[in-house]
């Protein structure tokens, strides 16, 4: 997936430009609808605290803690199995902890109701793995589907929709249905479905899984462009670790012609606001960045690293 640093994206020097019409549009609507707000940027944009969880009798989660502030990047790694898809569930209220609190902009979301949870909904946007589009709906409805559950008027639905296309480089595809898209054209619709809104918080579920390495490269511009230039907080689940090695390595900016610019980071620049978290057995193994990772000492992490991705949770390493 690595590409030469310092790289320019002709193809897309127009894409910020279109994302910020999208969002000046969306800020223009009822805040009920959109779920947009003033953030303070002090305050986590998700905060676990001491949160665990259990299917049956297996648990899943124990005493987990960790926060994603304002503007980050949270990786999620484990091995198979390892809880990652259950913490997205938790973030989005789909699942209750069996203890502990989940805070979301600062509000812990475990006591509200339905009502209130769809509130505290409205602030996200999710990347399903599997893409969750609707088939029988073209491009351009399943962009649209949600601004229309809302009545807003066509007109503004059609500039946000055009826009956000516009940013995934699938404007020339409205008319296509998803079984004419490639998998990584699907990817893509659906992170512009995710960015209807305005939401502040995308959680990317194994956003890279099944696509070859210049598709997921693509993906993963489009989450730094996310980071960089819109201060989106996104949790990324994944084992794959090119991935990891691809989003704690990179940065984006527009030059002065207003060209989209991706460098390799190689003064540590953007490792502050892209940090891993690490899971083995539901607790917490590893938090820090990907240069910590990658010299980490601890032989499951070591084992991982080496291309075993999809380790058992219940795999053995030696010296343990």
């Amino acid at each position: 997936m690595r590409r030469s640093s310092n790289r320019e994206y002709s193809g897309r020097e127009l894409q910020q430009d279109s994302l910020v019409e999208a969002r000046s549009t969306v800020f223009e609507r009822d805040v009920a609808v959109t779920g947009s707000e003033e953030i303070d940027p002090m305050i986590p944009a998700v905060e676990f605290r001491n949160v665990s969880f259990s299917y049956d009798d297996k648990t899943v989660l124990n005493d987990l803690s960790f926060k994603l502030e304002q503007g980050e990047i949270k990786i999620i790694l484990s091995g198979s199995g390892g809880g990652k898809s259950t913490i997205l569930k938790l973030i989005l209220g789909l699942l209750k902890p069996d203890k502990g609190q989940i805070f979301i902009d600062g509000e812990d979301i475990a006591p509200l109701d339905e009502d209130e949870l769809q509130r505290a909904r409205d602030k996200m946007g999710m990347v399903f793995q599997e893409g969750a589009l609707f088939d029988s709906l073209s491009v351009y409805e399943n962009v649209a589907f949600r601004l229309q559950e809302h009545e807003v008027p066509e007109k503004e639905i059609e500039e946000e929709v055009r826009s956000l296309l516009k940013f995934v480089k699938l404007e020339d595809a409205v008319d296509k249905l998803p079984s004419e898209l490639s998998g990584g054209m699907r990817k893509r619709l659906s992170i512009a479905r995710a960015l209807v809104g305005n939401p502040k918080i995308v959680l990317f579920d194994e956003p890279t899984v099944a696509l070859d390495p210049p598709t997921s490269g693509t993906i993963c511009d489009l989450i730094i462009e996310l980071r960089d230039l819109e201060n989106v907080s996104s949790i990324v689940v994944t084992h794959e670790m090119d991935v990891v090695k691809y989003l704690t390595s990179e940065y984006v900016s527009v030059d002065e012609k207003g060209k989209l610019r991706f460098r390799e980071d190689r003064q540590n620049l953007c490792l502050t606001n892209t940090n891993i978290l690490m899971l083995r057995r539901g607790r917490e193994i590893f938090s820090g960045t990907g240069t910590e990772l990658i010299e980490s000492e601890d032989p499951y992490i070591r084992e991982f690293i080496r291309g075993t991705e999809m380790l058992p949770e219940d795999h053995e390493t030696e010296n343990q």
